[in-house]
């Protein structure tokens, strides 16, 4: 179910114990999240327009939600729906590791 539609903001929620990625263009989904009963709604802006795999390449490079339960689970999930997604992550661990210390 892969998509080139891009986002500018992502993160997690948790909806009846289910943790997911969120997916918006708008920090104000965070209001409506809240509202429709998520809890642990942490959605940060993106560095530019991204799909679903560089998102999740991106969240996993800087370990959004590392503490989160579930978080790892919700990642594997869109990177089972977006076989891409392993592609747009190992470029940018690539990208990481070529950056001298």
């Amino acid at each position: 179910m892969a998509t080139e539609k891009t986002f500018t903001v992502a993160g997690i929620s948790t909806l009846n114990g289910k943790t997911k990625i969120r997916f918006a263009n708008d920090t104000m989904r965070i209001k409506i999240l809240s509202k429709n009963g998520h809890e642990n709604v942490d959605l940060v802006e993106l560095p530019s327009a991204m799909t679903k795999p560089e998102i999740v390449a991106h969240l996993r490079s800087i370990d959004f939600g590392a503490n989160v339960p579930g978080a790892n689970e919700a990642y594997s999930l869109i990177l089972k729906r977006n076989p891409e997604a392993a592609a747009a992550e190992s470029t940018v661990e690539t990208t990481a590791e070529a950056v001298p210390a």
